[in-house]
């Protein structure tokens, strides 16, 4: 056969397998199934990194806020902190001072980032005024004028803020639209210290007052957010303060990292397989019996 012959017939064979074997083409929901597994992986990506961010926001927190237990001579602290959204609106400080010490535990109103962007600006404003003044009315005062004054819109935050001289056991105390705190004496007496003013942020020349107490051992003072009493169980009935009042009478006796898990097992129990509505927050002072 000639070499004529054999090459006609190989092209005539090359243009019969192009036609029964066309190259494949990719279908329109392949292309986009392939879109859609590129957009995914992008989502999952940027998921991570954001996760990344508010976990590494939440260690700032927590770094801003006091360690969960604090002594200090015959004065010991325990607090905790739950967020409802990964950071917490809710914070609590404890600063040395000449005298002793300056707590406070501060609550910006709403939830997630959009408070808890806002506690390291707050933190640190409550630290440059304690650093003026010993008078909680006069740091409240001054707290609350900043806010006012500011341009960018900073949402309405209660305080309670107390200076605490370790060495006498006098208290001085300001609270700013905060729910009352709880001082439960050795005896069982029960007195509720609400003395201050309004909310952080509304009028910047609101007046603030400050009130007194001594601290006497066995002595406890409970200091706490709203989202604490208001907490609510499956029939939507909150905690309430007659119940944290009887569980403070009630769980009273031991340290202050005891009351404080006394306090926190009682809203948890009242709850139970409810999900949390706000932020809480917890600080139990107590002054150690000889």
């Amino acid at each position: 056969m000639s070499q004529a012959r054999i090459d006609q017939g190989f092209a005539t064979r090359r243009k019969i397998d192009v036609q029964l074997y066309p190259r494949p083409v990719k279908s329109p929901v392949r292309i986009r199934r392939k879109d859609l597994e590129i957009k995914l992986a992008a989502l999952q990506q940027d998921y991570a990194e954001l996760h990344t961010a508010i976990y590494e926001a939440a260690q700032i927190h927590r770094r801003l806020c006091a360690p969960r237990l604090v002594r200090h001579g015959e004065f010991e602290i325990a607090s905790e902190i739950f967020a409802v959204r990964h950071l917490p609106g809710d914070f609590f400080t404890v600063h040395e001072t000449e005298e002793g010490l300056t707590m406070a535990l501060g609550d910006i109103c709403g939830k997630g980032l959009a408070a808890g962007m806002w506690t390291t600006y707050l933190v640190r404003l409550i630290a440059a005024h304690a650093a003026a003044t010993s008078k909680p009315d006069s740091i409240v005062a001054g707290v609350n004028r900043e806010i006012c004054s500011r341009e960018a819109f900073l949402p309405l935050a209660s305080l309670f803020l107390v200076t605490m001289n370790t060495a006498t056991g006098v208290f001085n105390y300001c609270s700013a639209g905060h729910p009352p705190a709880l001082l439960l004496r050795a005896n069982g007496t029960l007195e509720k210290l609400s003395e201050g003013g309004m909310l952080l942020g509304v009028v910047s020349t609101a007046p603030y007052v400050s009130g007194c107490f001594e601290l006497n051992a066995g002595d406890v003072l409970l200091v706490y957010s709203d989202g604490i009493t208001e907490s609510e169980n499956l029939q939507a009935e909150q905690f309430g303060d007659s119940r944290l009042e009887d569980q403070l009478r009630g769980g009273h006796t031991g340290d202050a990292n005891a009351v404080l898990f006394s306090v926190l097992g009682a809203v948890q129990d009242f709850a139970a397989a409810n999900s949390l509505i706000d932020d809480m927050s917890v600080a139990v002072v107590r002054r150690t019996v000889h």
